[in-house]
């Protein structure tokens, strides 16, 4: 008997409640892919909520806004209310620590995606020791997708239909027709 439960007047013990698992995928998103999607539905096996954080990157001339990029993600992912998209700007770290987020998605494509993806890793466990990274590798359907790639395919007039969802190929056609 607990000492909680030998208590007169039926008193119980509390409950103890589990914060929230938050992660965060974080990217550019310019465009979300099919291997983009993947990752983000096969993450919510081991957190509550996933938050898509799209940067705002001040070096890059991304093809949509920030707020497309927003926008495109929310129309696509909407089937799913344990994932917010969001946008952010400066570190990941302080924007982990806004939202009480304790473990970063990332995901591995090739080989050679890993030192820049460990040196990454490290440096934001440097910046906060409670902020975990945990590296995913994509499905065997969607390794070979790459937002560049689907940018360079539709720019020419390529089917991108199988890549992407609905959402983002009717963006790129209107991005690419209107041009």
């Amino acid at each position: 008997m607990t000492p909680s439960s030998s208590r007169k007047g039926g008193a119980r013990a509390a409950k103890t409640e589990h914060p929230a698992r938050i992660a965060i995928y974080a990217g550019s998103f310019d465009p979300m892919t099919r291997g983009h999607e993947d990752l983000m539905r096969r993450s919510l096996e081991f957190v509550d909520t996933l938050v898509v954080a799209v940067a705002i990157n001040v070096s890059k001339q991304p093809l949509f806004t920030v707020d497309e990029r927003v926008e495109m993600i929310c129309e696509a992912m909407s089937d799913n209310p344990r994932i917010e998209v969001r946008s952010f700007d400066g570190l990941l770290v302080d924007f982990a620590r806004e939202i009480g987020a304790r473990l970063l998605i990332r995901g591995l494509r090739a080989v050679s995606d890993f030192e820049y993806e460990y040196q990454m890793a490290l440096m934001n466990r440097h910046l906060l020791p409670s902020l975990e990274t945990v590296f995913m590798v994509p499905s065997l359907e969607t390794t070979y997708i790459s937002a560049s790639l689907v940018r360079e395919i539709a720019k020419f007039g390529g089917d991108v239909s199988s890549l992407v969802h609905p959402a983002v190929g009717k963006a790129l056609r209107a991005k690419y027709d209107g041009r």
